[in-house]
């Protein structure tokens, strides 16, 4: 039975958040959830880049590797397609917005090298999806991704000013947070499963 494009896509952004309940992506997820502005700024470009990378992929994957039998550089093209596109979006984010293009720093950049990005096509290939599935997980993904790293900012916004044991300060209160956030996302996946 094919599973809707719809449903992917509401999955992908709640029962199935490639950040919460896959673990994906932590890295940057960690570090620029400070402020509710960055993190909305990353999050954007992570949907931007998810999305479009994730369609990108598709096309290569099924119109040029599998025709020529090259599915083994699969990993490969696919970073090369992602690094590609994540200059572009820097180029047009340092256009468009030069505080954000600052705020972000090297983030920015580092969302080739993340592993969410990477994870959803592959995702794409292995559950074996038609386009449009693929794109609406893409971009699923990327909101789910940017609803956990706004949740996690906004969190942590709120608890600057409280006290915090000193050895639960940074890191250590992220990271509950966000076990806490994953129980919570997690809890919704009797509702549908794309696995």
């Amino acid at each position: 039975m094919e599973i809707s494009p719809l449903i992917i896509f509401l999955a992908a952004i709640f029962t199935s958040n490639i950040l919460l309940t896959n673990f994906l992506g932590m890295c940057s997820y960690l570090s620029v959830s400070r402020q509710i502005e960055s993190s909305f700024g990353l999050g954007l470009a992570v949907f931007f880049v998810l999305t479009l990378t994730t369609a990108i992929n598709y096309v290569v994957y099924h119109y040029l590797l599998i025709p020529f039998d090259l599915v083994y550089l699969r990993y490969i093209i696919f970073i090369v397609v992602i690094a590609a596109f994540v200059q572009l979006t820097e180029m047009v984010i340092e256009r468009i917005s030069p505080v954000l293009y600052y705020t972000l720093g090297i983030f920015l950049p580092l969302i080739t090298v993340n592993c969410a990005i990477l994870g959803v096509s592959l995702f794409m290939v292995i559950r074996d999806y038609n386009f449009l599935q693929s794109v609406l997980f893409g971009a699923g993904s990327g909101l789910g991704w940017l609803l956990a790293i706004l949740a996690l900012a906004g969190i942590r916004e709120r608890i600057r000013y409280k006290f915090v044991p000193v050895g639960l300060q940074g890191a250590g209160m992220s990271l509950i947070v966000t076990g806490i956030m994953a129980l919570a996302f997690i809890g919704f996946s009797g509702i549908v499963v794309i696995q």
